[in-house]
């Protein structure tokens, strides 16, 4: 899988977001645009136009992809243990709820919605995962966080940042897609592999590959669209 990318665009696209991020000028189609530093960490997304694809005609695509750098480390976790589990959770400092704790939600639509919107993911422990349906209802399966499987062999650590630096493309009825795949205190660098990776794969789950990507723009929360591909 050839990498399309212009590195000398992408390489300028990353420096003009950073530099935008830090509150320095950038040039934008001729024009100086003032930056601005948030006072939070923006995250960098892709964003990406598909074009000679029919929604309804086409097969429709799903595909995950572990990015070698976090994107978003900030994403909330929520341990749905055993007893082992929790306490191992407990010891990392991550939040955590055992069968009990479930079980005091009752079911209640609006207490899982609220849970299920408390957290970014959840992980759960191999003998809870089957337990979740009958103790939560569909709640946490619409939200789309049904939670990950820990079995007893996998460190906790290591599975929370697999989760984190996991990427989806799922195609929907719309054209457009966009993923995290960086935030604008990572290095350049990280980014730019992190984009290349991410728009390799995305271009391996398409018909016809790159022939499939109209354009492609990276662009930080508050920043403006840098445009990589057309």
């Amino acid at each position: 899988m050839s990498n399309k990318l212009n590195s000398a665009l992408l390489d300028k696209a990353v420096d003009d977001i950073l530099a935008y991020s830090t509150g320095e000028t950038i040039t934008k189609g001729g024009a100086e645009v003032q930056g601005k530093k948030r006072n939070f960490v923006e995250t960098v997304e892709i964003q990406i136009t598909l074009k000679n694809y029919d929604p309804q005609r086409d097969k429709r695509f799903s595909g995950t992809f572990k990015l070698p750098s976090i994107p978003r480390p900030n994403l909330k976790c929520c341990m749905l243990g055993n007893a082992a589990h929790c306490e191992q959770a407990d010891r990392i400092g991550v939040p955590h709820m055992s069968v009990d704790d479930l079980k005091k939600l009752n079911k209640n639509k609006k207490l899982v919605k609220k849970l299920a919107k408390k957290y970014d993911f959840f992980l759960a422990s191999d003998n809870m995962i089957k337990q979740i349906p009958r103790l939560l209802g569909p709640g946490l399966t619409k939200a789309g966080k049904f939670p990950t499987l820990l079995s007893s062999s996998d460190d906790m650590q290591e599975k929370i940042d697999e989760v984190k630096s996991t990427i989806k493309f799922q195609m929907k009825k719309v054209m457009c897609l966009n993923v995290a795949i960086g935030n604008v205190e990572m290095e350049k660098q990280q980014i730019i592999v992190n984009t290349q990776l991410a728009a390799n794969f995305l271009a391996s789950l398409l018909k016809k590959q790159w022939q499939n990507i109209g354009q492609m723009y990276i662009k930080s929360t508050m920043g403006p669209p840098q445009q990589i591909f057309f």
